[in-house]
């Protein structure tokens, strides 16, 4: 697939992709085989797998992966699949075991760190490796608090491809750095069920076009969005709060106090961040937001969105309310949208794509590495 070219098109527009692209089962099983399973899958929070023999099993590409924790506290990655018949060995969202995961077919029994410890007669088969049988391991990597997992066999450098798309977007590491992410606690978790592509919402967190349009209360303490250009369209800028703004709350009420780390110049303003292929990172001086994207169908998408806060604000039962609205709010806006614009994906009036206006044309580079993924060449 290619972006259609349109030699009439103004200078001012450049194509979009096609509307099949946001509808089309066969694109989307390439996307999650060539995407969604090669690359480093933001997959869980790390406290949800606080503890040795906690785990939670998560949706990565095609794939059911269980994630969890050994004995000596190192996060573990699996394909949820038993090696005996290929029965499906947690189907439980989340949970915790003592020392091992037993399949509940033939009981064929792993401990934490993947080994085949014990199963009906295998005593009376001294030929099998128990390592070699044991589950079959995924990559695994912490960072900002939460366990990335990749499926591929070779996975891509985590320093060139994740921490690279922060670097790309904030001009260095050293910026998330100050807000001390991996030391923040969950204040609040909203999962939000979209019936859209995972690109539509891509797209949309990327622009600000629509700000003025659909956010009010977001422009309302960002005024710079109302002008159309979102943060993202510059390295290393991040937008200011409005002259009246005492937080990052639904009502530009005061929040919480700042974190430590985080400078003069990140004072007061919003930065946000897209780490391909399916997160969203906000930051703000007093919490951060991640959203976590699980696609499981061309028009579906599970968005998972973590707010989180210094300790202090967590452990004395602050009220976060008024900072969990304004995002909540802005995220109901942008997902309601994003269904709008799936309505529309296999409209005969669509089939050849919309525009692209000046200041969305980072989307387009958006579209030519979503293309050139597909094609084994980024």
């Amino acid at each position: 697939m290619t972006i259609i070219e349109n030699k009439a098109l103004p200078e001012s527009f450049i194509k979009t992709l096609p509307g099949s692209a946001y509808s089309d089962p066969e694109m989307f099983a390439r996307e999650q085989e060539l995407i969604f399973e090669k690359m480093w899958f933001c997959a869980a929070r790390s406290a949800d797998v606080g503890k040795p023999g906690a785990f939670k099993t998560v949706q990565v590409g095609r794939e059911s992966i269980l994630i969890t924790r050994s004995r000596s506290g190192e996060a573990r990655a699996f394909f949820n699949i038993c090696r005996h018949r290929g029965a499906q060995l947690c189907t439980e969202e989340s949970g915790e075991v003592k020392r091992s995961f037993q399949c509940p077919y033939h009981a064929w029994t792993y401990d934490l760190d993947g080994k085949l410890v014990a199963a009906p007669n295998l005593t009376k088969m001294p030929d099998v490796d128990r390592v070699e049988y044991g589950l079959r391991k995924v990559h695994v990597r912490e960072w900002l608090g939460y366990v990335w997992v990749c499926l591929a066999e070779e996975a891509p450098t985590f320093e060139d491809s994740v921490m690279g798309d922060v670097r790309t977007r904030l001009g260095d590491i050293e910026s998330i750095d100050h807000y001390g992410v991996e030391n923040l606690e969950l204040g609040r978790r909203i999962t939000y069920d979209v019936k859209a592509n995972w690109k539509l919402i891509i797209e949309n967190f990327m622009e600000c076009y629509h700000c003025a349009t659909i956010h009010p209360e977001l422009t309302e303490v960002l005024p710079e969005f109302a002008d159309g250009f979102a943060a993202q369209y510059f390295v290393g800028h991040g937008a200011e709060f409005g002259e009246d703004i005492k937080g990052f709350t639904v009502d530009g009420s005061e929040g919480f106090d700042r974190i430590p780390g985080v400078t003069e110049d990140q004072d007061r303003r919003y930065f946000a961040v897209t780490i391909r292929p399916q997160v969203f990172l906000n930051l703000v001086p007093d919490h951060v937001i991640l959203h976590r994207m699980y696609p499981l169908a061309p028009d579906h998408t599970i968005v998972e969105c973590d707010w989180l806060y210094l300790p202090d604000v967590v452990a004395s039962g602050k009220d976060v309310s008024h900072s969990v609205e304004l995002f909540h709010r802005v995220n109901q806006q942008d997902f309601d949208a994003c269904e709008r614009c799936q309505l529309a994906t296999d409209s005969r009036v669509y089939a050849d794509g919309g525009v692209l206006v000046p200041s969305e044309h980072h989307i387009g580079a958006f579209h030519e590495w979503v293309l050139n993924s597909l094609q084994g060449t980024d």
